[in-house]
């Protein structure tokens, strides 16, 4: 049986070992695939980072397929069972890194656009394609850059689909429709360091620091809402000492994090924080940074199109879920009002042997078809 276009791109594109931040001819194909049909392909980068953005017509609505060809690190490679950047299908799947997390999304989206503009070649609306190869890094050059500069021409985007692995347990089960918000403290809790029998010459920051960071653990940050469970705060890592045990610490370093809904605000939060620190009486220094506000996009065009799509090719009723970690979709939101993100299982995504089932990847390019279909078929 010969393989699909579906497969053979995403197998392509596999090949290019794209590690974050590089793009290593990902984009280029894409381009190559995506300007006879009549997108006008723009190249943007911005400190090592590449950044497409591909545009068929000029009229609302517009509709944006969006995603990202770098891939984290493989690992090592003598975990693999094959190379990981050597497509190899195996036991009815396809195995490689970026096989799920993104690379056939990507592959899926193309094909989907060839599909459809051959069946609608006078479609309403326009359609684009926003790829970037700085997500699974630092995320500074990449989508945010894009976002910042169709911001600046007053580019309207009225429904953006990011092919991001969402599917739970079966290609279909789970779509998302939002993404909470993320906000980092590095703080820094002041004592006096001294010696351990001396301790009234001495401030120990770890004693001074528990009471704070018992309440901070235990404070209701609040109760989430209909799309959104309650807001989380975690320490990731915390140090002292100099390895020495007859010394008392001169400081704590306490990194956290807060994963927040759109019940809360970064700003609410941190003066909640400050709040805590400042009642307990503690000299400290806290650094904030927040690398991603939520979003949300509530049920309504997109969300039933997309579930409607999945069920006619699959027989599969989507759940709109918000779980998960942050993506690009934060950038895009700032933009565009409806943003959903739909891809393939995720239980593979960034661990060894990385793979995809084949019997997902066509019937994925599908639902992204009949996606453009339901918005755009004049």
């Amino acid at each position: 049986m010969k393989p699909s276009r579906t497969l053979l791109l995403t197998e392509e594109l596999i090949a290019l070992d794209s590690i974050t931040p590089h793009d290593k001819g990902c984009q280029q194909r894409l381009i190559e695939l995506l300007a006879p049909l009549g997108f006008r392909c723009e190249t943007i980068e911005s400190n090592g980072v590449t950044n497409l953005w591909a545009r068929k017509g000029s009229e609302a609505p517009l509709f944006v397929f969006a995603g990202h060809t770098d891939v984290v690190p493989a690992g090592p490679l003598h975990q693999w069972e094959s190379e990981p950047f050597v497509p190899t299908q195996r036991d009815g799947k396809l195995y490689g890194r970026g096989a799920s997390d993104m690379k056939t999304s990507i592959a899926a989206m193309v094909i989907a656009c060839e599909e459809f503009i051959a069946h609608h070649p006078d479609h309403k609306g326009s359609i684009a394609v926003l790829i970037t190869s700085d997500e699974e890094g630092p995320a500074v050059d990449g989508t945010a850059v894009v976002v910042d500069l169709l911001e600046e021409r007053g580019e309207t985007l009225d429904y953006c689909l990011v092919g991001e692995p969402t599917s739970n347990h079966v290609l279909g089960d789970t779509i998302k429709n939002g993404r909470r918000g993320s906000l980092s403290g590095h703080l820094v809790i002041k004592g006096i360091q001294g010696h351990i029998a001396y301790p009234h010459l001495a401030r120990n920051p770890i004693h001074q620091a528990a009471p704070a960071l018992a309440e901070l653990t235990a404070e209701v940050w609040d109760e989430g809402n209909e799309y959104y469970a309650p807001t989380s705060w975690q320490i990731s890592n915390m140090a002292a000492g100099t390895g020495a045990t007859n010394v008392i610490p001169g400081q704590l370093t306490i990194d956290f994090n807060f994963r927040f809904s759109t019940a809360s605000t970064a700003e609410g939060l941190e003066a909640r924080v400050h709040a805590i620190l400042d009642r307990h009486g503690l000299d400290y220094d806290l650094a904030w940074t927040l690398s991603g506000q939520p979003f949300l996009t509530e049920k309504g065009t997109l969300s039933d199109t997309i579930c409607g799509a999945i069920k006619e090719e699959l027989g599969v009723q989507a759940e709109l879920s918000t779980t998960g970690g942050t993506s690009d979709g934060r950038f895009i939101a700032r933009i565009c009002p409806q943003v959903i993100e739909f891809g393939p299982p995720n239980a593979s995504i960034h661990k060894i042997d990385e793979h995809i089932e084949l019997r997902y990847i066509d019937p994925l390019k599908n639902i992204y078809r009949r996606t453009l279909e339901h918005l755009l078929a004049a």
